[in-house]
């Protein structure tokens, strides 16, 4: 069976509350629709949510993320931050944040040794994780910085550079100890201490922030709880978008697939793509034309490695930076258009990366008016700003 492009446009509308009339009402459907919000940005969160919500507002997001709690940033999939339905974290804390959390303890104790912190950086982390635990145990939220300044165990700091960026001297090591307790799920990011735009977590026990603790599933199990969310909400898409997304490996993903029996379908590119059982009808074209904006690290943008079917190939390397994160984008009818920046004065911008119709121009004006009512004055800074973003002009 075929499965066309134009049906995985419409799909993707509809399925990521893009078209206006499947628009929702609570941050966390949100989080659900996409499978996950990406967090490194801390404002991809809120953006993300105002481009499907009806009625976007930033205490709609505070609510699913600090007060309701069915939102929770976990560390996961590819060494990314996300913001993940609570529901799902059993799937995730039993596969993707497992992988990441045995490869950061091995790599942070041998830093420690390298850098002369400890001879033995796997007894520094056991020592220092019980003490950051034994610390939060009354109830607490602390930053990084108060644990820091509290606790000796977590003193220590590199002391020499191989010249990579990655690779500075002289940066404590507890914030990466934290880094690892989260994705070990044995602590999470609680309430933020900064802006909604920026990052400055506090740490509290998961046993503190989540009224109930699930169980981690087992391994085989989470990653095809994975998939079958992935598949409900990105199908179809290939093996090789699954084994990107979930930062794993193609043992990993076929055996999943086989777990949820996917369906085979054809591609318009002539490549293979999976969906669920009973998930195979294509789906019909939308009424009406539609656009959307959307932030750096959007899910949409992020969901697949092979995306001809919404961006075309000339214009990744002007949309997406060397590592594959994606910059802001302008999105008409289910394919990339172009990007938004902000003015000085906050008012958002759209740049075509190709002539654009008037319907569709008149769309995006509309959308950036309402991206701008939303930010209210906020301005938006990031480290992923694409070339285009930059003003760096096409080929």
């Amino acid at each position: 069976m075929r499965f066309p492009d134009s049906g995985r446009r419409a799909r993707l509308a509809r399925r990521h509350a893009l078209y206006p009339e499947h628009r929702l009402d609570d941050a966390t459907e949100v989080a659900r629709a996409l499978v996950a919000y990406h967090a490194t940005d801390a404002s991809t969160v809120h953006l993300t949510a105002a481009a499907r919500l009806r009625s976007p507002d930033v205490p709609t997001v505070e609510r699913a993320l600090y007060d309701d709690r069915t939102v929770v940033k976990q560390l996961a999939m590819r060494r990314t931050l996300f913001g993940f339905p609570v529901e799902i974290l059993p799937a995730v804390w039993g596969s993707a944040s497992e992988r990441v959390a045995v490869q950061q303890r091995a790599q942070l104790s041998r830093d420690l040794e390298r850098h002369g912190v400890s001879d033995d950086g796997a007894g520094w982390i056991e020592r220092a994780s019980a003490a950051v635990l034994e610390r939060l145990a009354g109830g607490e939220e602390l930053t990084a910085r108060q644990l820091r300044e509290e606790l000796p165990a977590l003193h220590g700091r590199t002391t020499v550079t191989t010249g990579s960026r990655w690779d500075l001297a002289n940066v404590p090591f507890a914030p990466r100890l934290l880094t690892l307790l989260g994705a070990e799920h044995r602590i999470v990011r609680a309430h933020n201490e900064g802006h909604w735009r920026t990052s400055r977590p506090r740490w509290a026990l998961t046993e503190t922030w989540l009224a109930n603790v699930p169980e981690p599933l087992p391994v085989a199990d989470g990653y095809a709880a994975l998939v079958r969310a992935w598949l409900g909400a990105f199908g179809p898409g290939t093996e090789a978008d699954l084994v990107w997304w979930l930062g794993a490996t193609k043992a990993a993903v076929r055996a999943a697939l086989r777990a949820v029996e996917a369906v085979e379908v054809t591609l318009d590119s002539g490549a293979t793509g999976y969906l669920l059982p009973g998930d195979d009808l294509v789906d019909d074209p939308l009424d009406d034309p539609w656009v959307a904006l959307l932030p750096t690290l959007d899910p949409t943008l992020m969901g697949w490695r092979e995306r001809d079917f919404y961006v075309a190939s000339a214009l990744v390397p002007h949309l997406f930076d060397s590592n594959g994160n994606g910059g802001t984008t302008a999105w008409a009818d289910g394919r990339v258009v172009g990007c938004w920046v902000q003015d000085d004065d906050a008012k958002v911008r759209v740049i075509p990366c190709a002539p654009i119709g008037p319907v569709h121009a008149e769309l995006l004006d509309a959308e950036a008016e309402r991206l701008t009512a939303f930010l209210d004055g906020v301005v938006i800074s990031s480290v992923y700003k694409s070339r285009m973003m930059k003003g760096e002009p096409l080929p």
